[in-house]
C-alpha cells in the first residue's frame, strides 16, 4: 500500500494528472469543433504540461532554477527533463503555426513564473493576474493550438468555442484558489482573497450558468454537446455547492484536476449511446 501510496503521490506531484487533463481538454476541442486529432498535438501538450508545471511548481524555488536538494524533487527533475525533449520530439511534427503559438504561450508561462518588474517576483506575484493568466494559457493550449494546427480561420462559433473554455478553466482555478486563500500571499489578492468563500461559491454559480448559456449562442450545436456540458454544468455545480476552505487533501489535486477527464468519457458515451 505504501508503494501504492508513493507511486500515487508522484503521478500527482509530477504533474502528469494535469497533463491528462490538459490532453484531454485538447481531445475534446478537436471533437466538438470538428478538427482530426493529431496525437502529435495531444503527445506534444501532455508532455509540454509536465515540463511547464514542474518548472512553475519546484523550478523557480531551486537554486538557479536546476539545483533541487530533495532526492524525491531531483526524480521529478529528471522525469521532467525526459518529458522536454519528448515534447520537443513531437513539436518538431507540427506546423510552423502552432510553433509561433507555442512560442508565445511558453513567454507568457515563463514571465508568469520568473522576475521581470522591479519589485515584482513575477506576473503570478502581481495582485489579480495569476487566474487569469492560467486561463489564458489553458484556453491558448487546448483551443488555439488544435485550430491553427488545421489552419481553420476564425468565426462566430469558434470565438463563443474561446469564451466558454476560458470560463471552464477559470471555473475549474476556483476551487485550488479557496484551497489556498489562507496560505497565498495576501497580496496576491486572489478571488476568495477579495470576495471570500461564499462570494466565490457565487461568482462560481454564476459562471456555470454563464458557460451552459454560450452552448446555445454557437450556430452550430448538437444534441451530444448540448448534452455533454449539460452533464459537466451539474458536475461543477455540485463542486461549488460542496466547496470548502479545509479540503480533502486529493481533492483539488486529483478530482478537480479529473473533471476534464469525466467531461471526455461522456461525451464518448453520449456520442456511443446516440
Amino acid at each position: 500500500m505504501l508503494k501504492l501510496k508513493h507511486f500515487f503521490d508522484f503521478y500527482l506531484d509530477a504533474s502528469i494528472h494535469v497533463g491528462f487533463a490538459v490532453g484531454s481538454l485538447v481531445w475534446i476541442s478537436c471533437l466538438l469543433l470538428n478538427i482530426m486529432v493529431s496525437n502529435a498535438l495531444l503527445l506534444f501538450t501532455f508532455f509540454g504540461t509536465i515540463v511547464c508545471y514542474n518548472f512553475i511548481k519546484y523550478g523557480v524555488e531551486a537554486k538557479k532554477y536546476l539545483i533541487v536538494s530533495k532526492s524525491y524533487h531531483r526524480k521529478i527533475q529528471l522525469f521532467s527533463f525526459f518529458s522536454f525533449l519528448l515534447a520537443l520530439f513531437f513539436l518538431s511534427q507540427l506546423g510552423t503555426e502552432v510553433w509561433t503559438a507555442v512560442f508565445g504561450l511558453s513567454v507568457l508561462s515563463l514571465v508568469y513564473a520568473l522576475p521581470f518588474l522591479p519589485n515584482a517576483r513575477n506576473l503570478r506575484s502581481l495582485a489579480g493576474f495569476k487566474i487569469y493568466i492560467v486561463g489564458l494559457v489553458w484556453t491558448g493550449i487546448t483551443v488555439v493550438l488544435p485550430i491553427l494546427q488545421v489552419q481553420r480561420s476564425l468565426d462566430w462559433d469558434i470565438g463563443v468555442f474561446l469564451v466558454q473554455r476560458f470560463v471552464l478553466i477559470i471555473l475549474l482555478m476556483l476551487p485550488f484558489e479557496i484551497r489556498d486563500m489562507q496560505s497565498d500571499y495576501p497580496g496576491l489578492r486572489t478571488v476568495p482573497q477579495v470576495l471570500g468563500l461564499q462570494r466565490t461559491k457565487i461568482l462560481g454559480f454564476f459562471l456555470i450558468l454563464v458557460f451552459w448559456i454560450l452552448t446555445f449562442l454557437r450556430d452550430s450545436i448538437s444534441v451530444m454537446e448540448i448534452t455533454a456540458r449539460t452533464l459537466l454544468s451539474l458536475v461543477l455545480l455540485l463542486v461549488f455547492l460542496g466547496i470548502k476552505q479545509n479540503q480533502p487533501k486529493y481533492l483539488a489535486s486529483f478530482w478537480i484536476e479529473a473533471i476534464p477527464m469525466f467531461w471526455m468519457i461522456s461525451i464518448f458515451v453520449v456520442r456511443e449511446l446516440g
